[in-house]
Order: structure tokens, then sequence, then C-alpha cells
């Protein structure tokens, strides 16, 4: 049955303090749920139509059959879907000997959780396992952030950190640093190293110069357009995948 503390509690969590002290965070459609469930993620609880629930089978959690009528009391779509979970957070902090050989990503106080959503969409789509964040980048379990991720957030291992503690370690094992500037060297020039930190900045001030200062290679993304006036920067998604495209083409190249 779905108890009116169980919808009080779903509809909690679209704020962080709650998702904090429960540890829990919604996953909503049948393609992010059934992502998780082959991620082996552990689930609290699954509330599935009738029709739905037999696919749900695996999971080992309470599970509860709502109608749809009942969605619309918990769902976070304008249109709900037919399954609902509530999952447990996977709280991770990096092992920098476990990054020597890999492309990770780093946020640098990244706000908007779409954006967010979306980089951890693209780590995935490259083929990067881990993606690093300052402590106050946004929450990855932040609804609009797991729903952008588009399932991606059960195949990254996402880790919150003092980026400034995190990169100095990085730079004594001989991690190589990049990081995205509007004057820095053209990307498209560059002989980019198969592994590797690249740091992105928040979305309307950019690097912090606190973190600046410990990125070895500045590199930016050069406008093609020169005969008339151009935007001031890219979305930092879209530059995240700019990013990881030139790192990847250098990669398989």
């Amino acid at each position: 049955m779905l108890s009116k503390a169980k919808i009080k509690l779903i509809n909690s969590l679209t704020y962080k303090k709650y998702r904090d002290s429960t540890g829990l965070f919604i996953a909503e459609g049948e393609k992010l749920t059934r992502e998780l469930a082959m991620a082996r993620f552990s689930f609290n609880l699954l509330i599935a139509t009738e029709g739905l629930m037999p696919y749900y089978d695996s999971v080992g959690c309470e599970k509860i059959v709502a109608t749809p009528e009942q969605f619309k009391q918990i769902s976070q779509f304008k249109h709900p879907s037919n399954v609902l979970a509530l999952c447990y957070q996977k709280r991770l902090k990096p092992d920098i000997s476990g990054l020597k050989n890999e492309l990770s990503l780093v946020l640098d106080q990244i706000q908007d959780p779409g954006n967010l959503g979306t980089i951890i969409r693209l780590s995935s789509w490259f083929g990067l396992r881990h993606l690093i964040c300052s402590t106050d980048t946004a929450d990855c379990y932040n609804p609009k952030a797991v729903q952008a991720s588009m399932g991606a957030l059960a195949h990254v291992d996402i880790h919150y950190t003092n980026l400034k503690t995190f990169l100095n370690d990085a730079k004594e094992a001989g991690i190589p640093v990049y990081g995205t500037f509007i004057t820095g060297k053209n990307i498209y020039n560059e002989k980019l190293d198969s592994n590797g930190l690249v740091v992105l900045g928040n979305e309307g001030k950019g690097i912090s110069h606190e973190i600046e200062g410990l990125i070895d290679n500045k590199l930016s993304i050069p406008s093609n357009n020169f005969n008339r006036l151009s935007v001031e920067s890219l979305n930092v998604s879209v530059a995240a995948a700019i990013v990881c495209s030139e790192f990847r083409r250098e990669f398989l190249s």
C-alpha cells in the first residue's frame, strides 16, 4: 500500500537535506530504474503499476503496486511514469593510484544539476569511469541530475572531494592536469595525453582562481565565428563533450 508516510518520504527527497539524512535518492522511469537494477544498485523501495512489476522480480526490496492516479502524487514528471524507485546513494572517495591510467573529468563548482547529469552521461559515453566533483558542485542525486544522466549514473563512479588537496596529490603522483579556459591553448593543436584530469569550471565564473594555479595545461575551444559577434562562452556540458571527443580522438588515432 502506498501510504501517506511513503508519499511524504518520496516528496521530501527532492530536497538535498533529506537525501543526505536518509542516504536515498529518487529514480523514476523504466530505462533509469532498469539500468540501476542491472548495475546492482541497492534499492530501498520500488513502486510500479501492476503490469510492470514482473520486470523487477530480481530487485530485492519492498515493492508496492500503485495506480496511475497514485503516481501523480509522487512523480517528478509533468507526465508521470509507471515506475519509481528509492535507491541508496553511493558516496565514494577518489583513489589517486586508481586514476593514473585513466582519463577523468573534474568539476569545479558546477551548479546546474542538468549540466551535471549531462556530463555524467557524456562520461559514460566516452568510457570515463570516474567523475571528480568539488564539494560545492551540484548533487549528483538531485532528481534533475539523475534524470539528465539517462541511466549513466549506474556506470560512472562519482566522487566529491576537496579539489585543492586532490589535485595536489594527483600532481605529486605524476598525473597530467588540464583545464578549460577562454584564453588557453587551442585544443585542436595540442598533443593530448591518453590519461589525465581535465578540469571544467563554473557555468558563470569558470575555474576558480585557487584551482587555476594547480593546472599545468590550459586549453581553449576556439570559436570559428570570425565575421560577427559571437557568444561569450560554451555551455559547460557542450564544452565537456568537445573536450572528451578530442582526448579520445588522440587516444584512438
